[in-house]
């Protein structure tokens, strides 16, 4: 997959892309990720890529020409039109399902927003969808763009060393992760389950898919009617939502 990300801040969304899993893949030649410094497209000698706002109110815009001219020349690398993303708090919220939908596309270009936001006619234009991380404003696109970028990513083929690594996390399935333990198997006087030492591969499946129905029912109820679930575990996470109320 080649991810392209267009950006005022290259310099701190490499910083990040460079380094560890996503950092590793790169090398392997599994991931492409190229960050382009929007005011290289800028047109005037100040290199300015924002303005004013027509019809009044605070804050600047990012201007459509710049953002259009990066997005053309990322079009002519690759030879076809990646899938667009703006980063925006108008956006529909990021989940393990759009992720798991886009990881198989081979071109993805993200554009991290600033200021008020972006020119509406490049949006119109160019953008596929507008996505959100959350019910919630930051300073700058770069980390949802990042948080979005490191998500894909480790969906990609090759990335983790097995797709277990993923399947088994919280959200994959529907649900959240079920409690994990390590060494030493008593640390200040509280002892793992003893499911987890017996070596019965099997009860141990059936321990991690009870307490994910309970992890979900207590932290995220609101999951648990999506969720795929037998009519024992139904039962159970609802006596824990009950509980709770």
């Amino acid at each position: 997959m080649r991810i392209d990300i267009i950006t005022l801040f290259d310099g701190m969304c490499e910083t990040v892309l460079n380094e560890s899993i996503l950092g590793r893949a790169q090398k392997k030649g599994v991931l492409d990720i190229f960050c382009h410094q929007l005011r290289d497209f800028a047109f005037d000698k100040h290199k300015r890529v924002d303005d004013s706002t027509y019809g009044g109110g605070k804050g600047m815009l990012l201007k459509a020409e710049p953002i259009a001219l990066c997005f053309e020349n990322i079009c002519s690398q690759i030879g076809d039109k990646p899938h667009f993303i703006y980063m925006s708090p108008k956006g529909k919220i990021l989940d393990q399902n759009r992720l798991k939908e886009m990881s198989t596309l081979e071109n993805v270009c993200v554009l991290c927003g600033h200021y008020e936001g972006v020119d509406q006619r490049v949006i119109d234009e160019y953008v596929d969808e507008e996505i959100s991380i959350g019910d919630y404003v930051l300073t700058g696109g770069e980390l949802p763009a990042l948080v979005f970028v490191d998500a894909l990513s480790r969906l990609v083929n090759g990335v983790l060393s097995d797709d277990e690594c993923f399947t088994q996390e919280s959200h994959y399935n529907g649900l959240l992760e079920y409690p994990q333990y390590t060494k030493p198997q008593v640390w200040r006087g509280k002892e793992i389950p003893q499911v987890l030492y017996s070596g019965h591969h099997e009860n141990i499946a059936k321990w991690r898919r009870e307490q994910s129905v309970i992890k979900t029912a207590k932290n995220r109820p609101d999951l648990i009617e999506k969720a795929n679930l037998t009519e024992k575990e139904k039962e159970l996470a609802n006596s824990i939502i009950i509980g709770k109320n």
